[in-house]
C-alpha cells in the first residue's frame, strides 16, 4: 500500500509527499489501518492530527460501517473523509456506458481487438511494420509533419473500468492505426494456423469496417476527449472544489 501525506508547511503552502509503501497481510479495512498507523508512528505521527482521508471508491475503503476510513473516524472524527473526483467522474462514465447496449457493446469489441493485437510478438511486430510504413506514406505526400515527438509508435492499452482515461487512448490509437489493425486482423484471419484464431480475426475485422462500429467510434471519441479534460483538470495539485464543480458544469 502506498501512503502519500498532504499538509501545510508554516509558510502556509500545501505541500504532498510520499513517504512510503507499506506490506499488507490482506486488504481488509482493520490490516490496512493498522499498517497505516504503524508507518505514522515511525515519522512520530498520530491519527489524531490526521483532518482528511482520501482513497478509491472500494468498499473496503469507504464503507460506511467497517470501511478504512469509518475506523479512522471513529477514532478521529475530524478525519473527514473524501471520495477522489476524478475517481467519482471514471465510475460514472463506467456505469453510463454500460447502461447503453450499443456502447457497451461497442467496447467489448475494442477490448477484443486489443487483445488480439497484444496477443503475440510476431502481431505486435506486423502493427510496427504498417505503422513505419504509413508514416513513411504520410511524410512523402505531406499528410504529416516532422518534429520532436511526432509520429512515435503508438502502442496498445487495454481499457481499464477504473481508470477512463484508457477508454480514451485506447480509441485515438485506433483510430490512427485503423487501416494497420484491419490488415493484420486481415493477415491473422488468412493465415493462422488455428481455426478458432482465424474466426475471431475476420469476426473482428468485420465488426470494424462496419458503419455502426466506426460511427460509435468516433463519437466516443468526441465524448471522453471532453471528459478526459474534465478529468485531468480535476488531478490538479491546485485545484479547488469551487472551481471543480463548475469545471463539471461545463462539460455537462
Amino acid at each position: 500500500m502506498a501512503v502519500v501525506l498532504r499538509y501545510v508547511n508554516k509558510r502556509g503552502i500545501v505541500l504532498e509527499r510520499f513517504i512510503g509503501i507499506v506490506h499488507v497481510r490482506d486488504t481488509c479495512a482493520s490490516s490496512l489501518k493498522e499498517a497505516i498507523t504503524s508507518l505514522l508512528g515511525e515519522h512520530n505521527l498520530s491519527l489524531s492530527r490526521i483532518r482528511g482521508q482520501g482513497y478509491d471508491g472500494a468498499s473496503n475503503m469507504n464503507g460506511p460501517f467497517n470501511g478504512l476510513k469509518s475506523l479512522i473516524l471513529r477514532e478521529n472524527p475530524t478525519a473527514y473523509y473524501i471520495h477522489c473526483f476524478a475517481h467519482q467522474l471514471q465510475l460514472a462514465l463506467v456505469y453510463v456506458a454500460r447502461r447503453n447496449d450499443e456502447a457497451d457493446w461497442f467496447f467489448v469489441l475494442v477490448n477484443k481487438i486489443t487483445n488480439v493485437m497484444k496477443g503475440s510478438a510476431k502481431r505486435r511486430e506486423l502493427i510496427r511494420e504498417k505503422q513505419t510504413i504509413q508514416i513513411i506514406e504520410g511524410l512523402s505526400h505531406g499528410d504529416l509533419q516532422t518534429g520532436s515527438g511526432s509520429n512515435q509508435e503508438l502502442g496498445f492499452r487495454r481499457p481499464c473500468e477504473t481508470r477512463w482515461g484508457s477508454h480514451y487512448s485506447c480509441i485515438l490509437n485506433l483510430i490512427a492505426n485503423f487501416s494497420c489493425i484491419a490488415d493484420v486482423l486481415g493477415i491473422v484471419g488468412k493465415d493462422s494456423t488455428k481455426q478458432e484464431q482465424k474466426a475471431e480475426a475476420n469476426r473482428l475485422k468485420k465488426f470494424m469496417e462496419d458503419f455502426d462500429f466506426v460511427l460509435m467510434m468516433h463519437l466516443m471519441k468526441n465524448v471522453l476527449g471532453i471528459t478526459n479534460e474534465l478529468s485531468l483538470a480535476l488531478q490538479k495539485k491546485d485545484q479547488d472544489i469551487e472551481n471543480a464543480m463548475s469545471l463539471v458544469m461545463v462539460a455537462k
